[in-house]
């Protein structure tokens, strides 16, 4: 697998409180937009981010984001 699956072509805009979360990079969780384990023996890994404080994120959808793994407009050019 060289790319990632394309999830959704939308970003996933959730209020998340503070702690680690461990966002799905490949595109093939059951869970999106979190990672659980479907990426094993595809090359891709989650990306681990943490929030210090509550917040209300954009996590990309389409994992093309230049920013991952925050939305950054990309899926609006697929």
């Amino acid at each position: 697998m060289d790319k990632p699956k394309i999830a959704q072509k939308a970003p996933y805009v959730l209020d998340l409180d503070a702690g680690k979360y461990a966002w799905c990079a490949c595109g093939l969780s059951q869970k999106q937009p979190f990672c659980d384990g479907s990426h094993k023996g595809t090359g891709f890994k989650p990306l681990v981010f943490e929030l210090e404080e509550p917040k209300r994120v954009a996590l990309c959808g389409c994992k093309q984001t230049g920013k991952p793994p925050f939305c950054d407009g990309t899926h609006k050019n697929l």
